[in-house]
Protein backbone atom coordinates (compact mmCIF):
# COMPACT_ATOMS: atom_id res chain seq x y z
CA UNK A 1 0.00 0.00 0.00
CA UNK A 2 1.23 3.34 -1.05
CA UNK A 3 0.49 7.26 0.58
CA UNK A 4 -1.22 9.78 -1.64
CA UNK A 5 1.96 11.47 -2.08
CA UNK A 6 4.22 8.70 -3.48
CA UNK A 7 1.20 7.20 -5.73
CA UNK A 8 0.58 10.91 -7.16
CA UNK A 9 4.74 10.91 -7.52
CA UNK A 10 4.63 7.02 -9.59
CA UNK A 11 1.79 8.37 -11.87
CA UNK A 12 3.55 11.82 -12.45
CA UNK A 13 0.95 13.49 -11.28
CA UNK A 14 0.94 16.81 -8.89
CA UNK A 15 -0.79 17.23 -6.23
CA UNK A 16 -4.28 18.75 -7.21
CA UNK A 17 -4.10 16.74 -10.42
CA UNK A 18 -3.61 13.03 -8.42
CA UNK A 19 -6.78 14.70 -5.98
CA UNK A 20 -8.94 15.13 -9.33
CA UNK A 21 -7.64 11.93 -10.79
CA UNK A 22 -9.18 10.41 -7.50
CA UNK A 23 -12.36 12.20 -7.20
CA UNK A 24 -12.65 11.17 -10.82
CA UNK A 25 -12.14 7.61 -10.03
CA UNK A 26 -9.57 7.52 -12.49
CA UNK A 27 -7.63 6.30 -10.04
CA UNK A 28 -9.30 4.16 -7.42
CA UNK A 29 -8.20 4.21 -3.54
CA UNK A 30 -7.92 1.10 -1.39
CA UNK A 31 -8.35 0.33 1.87
CA UNK A 32 -7.73 3.29 4.36
CA UNK A 33 -5.02 3.53 6.75
CA UNK A 34 -5.82 3.48 10.70
CA UNK A 35 -5.63 7.04 10.76
CA UNK A 36 -8.17 7.20 8.00
CA UNK A 37 -5.57 8.29 5.15
CA UNK A 38 -6.10 7.17 1.49
CA UNK A 39 -3.56 4.49 0.57
CA UNK A 40 -3.58 2.84 -3.06
CA UNK A 41 -2.43 -0.44 -4.33
CA UNK A 42 0.51 -1.40 -6.27
CA UNK A 43 -1.74 -3.39 -9.05
CA UNK A 44 -4.44 0.12 -9.11
CA UNK A 45 -0.94 2.15 -10.23
CA UNK A 46 -0.11 -0.39 -12.71
CA UNK A 47 -3.68 -0.58 -14.28
CA UNK A 48 -3.53 3.25 -14.71
CA UNK A 49 0.07 2.96 -15.92
CA UNK A 50 -0.79 0.15 -18.51
CA UNK A 51 -3.62 2.37 -19.76
CA UNK A 52 -3.07 3.55 -23.39
CA UNK A 53 -1.72 7.00 -23.82
CA UNK A 54 -0.02 7.03 -20.49
CA UNK A 55 0.64 9.67 -18.67
CA UNK A 56 -0.18 12.28 -21.51
CA UNK A 57 -4.04 10.88 -21.66
CA UNK A 58 -4.45 11.24 -18.00
CA UNK A 59 -3.15 14.50 -17.53
CA UNK A 60 -5.20 15.38 -20.29
CA UNK A 61 -8.36 14.09 -18.48
CA UNK A 62 -7.91 15.57 -15.53
CA UNK A 63 -6.55 18.96 -16.91
CA UNK A 64 -8.78 21.54 -14.87
CA UNK A 65 -9.39 25.18 -15.63
CA UNK A 66 -10.60 28.17 -13.35
CA UNK A 67 -12.71 30.83 -13.71
CA UNK A 68 -14.68 32.09 -16.76
CA UNK A 69 -11.45 33.47 -18.24
CA UNK A 70 -10.06 30.38 -19.15
CA UNK A 71 -12.83 28.64 -19.97
CA UNK A 72 -13.69 31.23 -22.48
CA UNK A 73 -10.20 31.19 -24.04
CA UNK A 74 -10.35 27.56 -24.52
CA UNK A 75 -13.71 27.76 -26.14
CA UNK A 76 -12.67 30.86 -28.18
CA UNK A 77 -15.37 32.90 -26.84
CA UNK A 78 -16.19 36.05 -24.48
CA UNK A 79 -16.20 35.29 -20.77
CA UNK A 80 -19.77 36.98 -20.93
CA UNK A 81 -21.33 34.03 -23.01
CA UNK A 82 -19.09 31.31 -20.81
CA UNK A 83 -20.71 32.84 -17.87
CA UNK A 84 -24.42 32.42 -19.54
CA UNK A 85 -23.92 28.80 -20.68
CA UNK A 86 -22.27 28.16 -17.20
CA UNK A 87 -25.39 29.09 -15.20
CA UNK A 88 -27.68 27.88 -17.89
CA UNK A 89 -26.67 24.35 -16.96
CA UNK A 90 -24.77 23.84 -20.33
CA UNK A 91 -21.44 23.03 -18.82
CA UNK A 92 -20.94 21.72 -14.92
CA UNK A 93 -18.15 22.45 -12.77
CA UNK A 94 -15.26 20.16 -11.15
CA UNK A 95 -14.85 22.02 -8.46
CA UNK A 96 -14.38 25.31 -6.56
CA UNK A 97 -12.27 27.58 -5.21
CA UNK A 98 -13.04 30.79 -3.23
CA UNK A 99 -10.48 33.58 -3.91
CA UNK A 100 -9.02 36.05 -1.86
CA UNK A 101 -12.30 38.47 -2.66
CA UNK A 102 -14.19 35.44 -0.96
CA UNK A 103 -15.75 35.10 -4.20
CA UNK A 104 -16.43 31.61 -5.60
CA UNK A 105 -14.55 30.48 -8.19
CA UNK A 106 -15.79 27.27 -10.46
CA UNK A 107 -13.75 24.84 -12.09
CA UNK A 108 -14.53 22.95 -15.01
CA UNK A 109 -12.33 20.22 -16.62
CA UNK A 110 -10.76 20.55 -20.07
CA UNK A 111 -11.73 17.35 -21.63
CA UNK A 112 -15.09 18.28 -21.28
CA UNK A 113 -15.42 21.90 -22.22
CA UNK A 114 -13.76 20.32 -25.56
CA UNK A 115 -16.03 18.23 -26.00
CA UNK A 116 -19.11 20.10 -25.58
CA UNK A 117 -17.60 23.04 -28.05
CA UNK A 118 -17.18 19.70 -30.69
CA UNK A 119 -20.62 18.48 -30.18
CA UNK A 120 -22.59 21.95 -29.37
CA UNK A 121 -20.40 24.39 -32.11
CA UNK A 122 -24.24 26.16 -32.12
CA UNK A 123 -24.55 26.91 -28.80
CA UNK A 124 -20.72 28.95 -28.76
CA UNK A 125 -22.23 30.89 -31.42
CA UNK A 126 -25.85 33.06 -32.27
CA UNK A 127 -28.44 34.55 -29.86
CA UNK A 128 -29.59 32.64 -26.49
CA UNK A 129 -32.03 30.37 -26.65
CA UNK A 130 -35.39 30.82 -25.23
CA UNK A 131 -34.93 28.85 -22.90
CA UNK A 132 -31.58 30.21 -21.91
CA UNK A 133 -33.01 33.73 -22.00
CA UNK A 134 -36.06 32.62 -19.62
CA UNK A 135 -33.11 31.52 -16.97
CA UNK A 136 -31.20 34.28 -16.74
CA UNK A 137 -34.09 36.73 -16.79
CA UNK A 138 -35.05 34.76 -13.58
CA UNK A 139 -31.26 35.16 -12.17
CA UNK A 140 -31.08 30.85 -12.35
CA UNK A 141 -27.74 30.12 -11.34
CA UNK A 142 -27.55 26.02 -12.17
CA UNK A 143 -23.88 25.94 -11.45
CA UNK A 144 -23.79 25.08 -8.17
CA UNK A 145 -27.19 22.49 -8.06
CA UNK A 146 -24.65 20.69 -11.14
CA UNK A 147 -21.58 20.78 -9.19
CA UNK A 148 -23.43 18.95 -6.21
CA UNK A 149 -25.06 16.67 -8.43
CA UNK A 150 -21.95 15.61 -9.76
CA UNK A 151 -20.27 15.32 -6.35
CA UNK A 152 -22.30 13.06 -4.97
CA UNK A 153 -23.09 11.41 -7.89
CA UNK A 154 -19.07 10.72 -7.61
CA UNK A 155 -18.79 9.74 -3.91
CA UNK A 156 -21.84 7.40 -4.41
CA UNK A 157 -19.77 5.33 -6.78
CA UNK A 158 -17.21 4.80 -4.48
CA UNK A 159 -18.82 2.93 -2.00
CA UNK A 160 -21.47 0.07 -2.04
CA UNK A 161 -22.08 -0.09 1.50
CA UNK A 162 -25.85 1.36 2.40
CA UNK A 163 -25.13 3.52 5.50
CA UNK A 164 -22.24 5.53 3.70
CA UNK A 165 -24.47 5.76 0.81
CA UNK A 166 -27.23 7.13 3.01
CA UNK A 167 -24.31 9.68 4.87
CA UNK A 168 -23.48 10.78 1.31
CA UNK A 169 -26.85 11.58 0.68
CA UNK A 170 -26.91 13.06 4.35
CA UNK A 171 -24.43 15.18 4.09
CA UNK A 172 -25.85 17.45 1.35
CA UNK A 173 -28.68 17.96 3.12
CA UNK A 174 -29.73 21.42 5.41
CA UNK A 175 -29.40 20.04 9.20
CA UNK A 176 -33.56 20.53 9.54
CA UNK A 177 -34.00 18.33 6.90
CA UNK A 178 -31.97 16.05 7.90
CA UNK A 179 -33.83 15.43 11.15
CA UNK A 180 -36.91 15.40 9.35
CA UNK A 181 -35.65 12.54 7.77
CA UNK A 182 -34.23 10.99 10.32
CA UNK A 183 -35.55 11.30 13.77
CA UNK A 184 -33.68 8.30 15.07
CA UNK A 185 -30.84 10.30 16.91
CA UNK A 186 -28.87 6.97 16.43
CA UNK A 187 -29.11 6.95 13.39
CA UNK A 188 -28.22 10.42 12.79
CA UNK A 189 -24.89 10.38 14.92
CA UNK A 190 -23.67 7.01 12.65
CA UNK A 191 -24.65 9.44 9.53
CA UNK A 192 -22.45 12.21 10.61
CA UNK A 193 -19.61 9.49 11.71
CA UNK A 194 -19.33 8.28 8.16
CA UNK A 195 -20.10 11.89 6.16
CA UNK A 196 -17.28 12.34 3.58
CA UNK A 197 -14.85 15.01 4.25
CA UNK A 198 -14.93 18.54 2.37
CA UNK A 199 -13.77 18.10 -1.76
CA UNK A 200 -10.16 19.14 -2.23
CA UNK A 201 -9.59 22.13 -2.59
CA UNK A 202 -12.23 23.39 -0.05
CA UNK A 203 -10.46 26.36 1.83
CA UNK A 204 -9.64 26.68 5.04
CA UNK A 205 -9.45 30.12 6.32
CA UNK A 206 -12.80 30.48 8.05
CA UNK A 207 -14.33 33.65 6.19
CA UNK A 208 -13.39 31.97 2.70
CA UNK A 209 -14.68 28.36 4.34
CA UNK A 210 -17.66 29.84 5.16
CA UNK A 211 -18.63 30.72 1.76
CA UNK A 212 -17.73 27.36 0.15
CA UNK A 213 -19.57 25.54 3.31
CA UNK A 214 -23.17 27.09 1.56
CA UNK A 215 -21.81 25.10 -1.80
CA UNK A 216 -22.26 21.91 0.24
CA UNK A 217 -26.03 21.83 0.92
CA UNK A 218 -28.86 21.36 -1.31
CA UNK A 219 -31.26 24.67 -1.53
CA UNK A 220 -34.00 24.88 -3.67
CA UNK A 221 -36.66 23.07 -3.08
CA UNK A 222 -36.42 20.57 -5.73
CA UNK A 223 -33.08 19.65 -5.27
CA UNK A 224 -33.92 19.51 -1.39
CA UNK A 225 -36.50 17.03 -2.63
CA UNK A 226 -34.45 14.70 -4.51
CA UNK A 227 -31.60 14.26 -2.11
CA UNK A 228 -34.21 13.60 0.82
CA UNK A 229 -35.98 10.85 -1.18
CA UNK A 230 -32.77 9.35 -2.33
CA UNK A 231 -31.65 9.21 1.87
CA UNK A 232 -34.74 7.10 2.44
CA UNK A 233 -33.79 4.84 -0.02
CA UNK A 234 -30.71 4.36 1.32
CA UNK A 235 -31.51 4.42 5.31
CA UNK A 236 -34.19 1.64 4.22
CA UNK A 237 -31.82 -0.31 2.67
CA UNK A 238 -28.99 0.47 5.24
CA UNK A 239 -31.91 -0.72 8.68
CA UNK A 240 -32.26 -3.81 6.27
CA UNK A 241 -28.36 -4.84 6.31
CA UNK A 242 -28.20 -4.11 10.26
CA UNK A 243 -31.67 -6.13 11.05
CA UNK A 244 -29.68 -9.01 9.11
CA UNK A 245 -26.42 -8.70 10.10
CA UNK A 246 -25.82 -5.70 12.53
CA UNK A 247 -22.52 -4.97 10.75
CA UNK A 248 -23.05 -1.50 10.82
CA UNK A 249 -25.57 1.06 12.53
CA UNK A 250 -28.50 1.00 14.70
CA UNK A 251 -30.82 -2.04 14.90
Amino acid sequence: MLGGVRAAGELGLGRAEFARAVQLGLVRAGPRAPGGAARFTRAELDRVKAAEGFPDALRARVETLAGADAGARLLGIGPSRFTRLARCGHVTPVGYRVNRYRTVVWLYLGAELREFAAEWPGVLRGAASDEDRELIAARVDLRPVGWRGRHVGLLLRRTSDPWERAAVLASVLPEEHVRAAVPDPAERIVLAALAPPPPYGHPQVPAAAAVARRLLRAQPPDEIERYRLGLELALAGARGQSNATGDRGPT
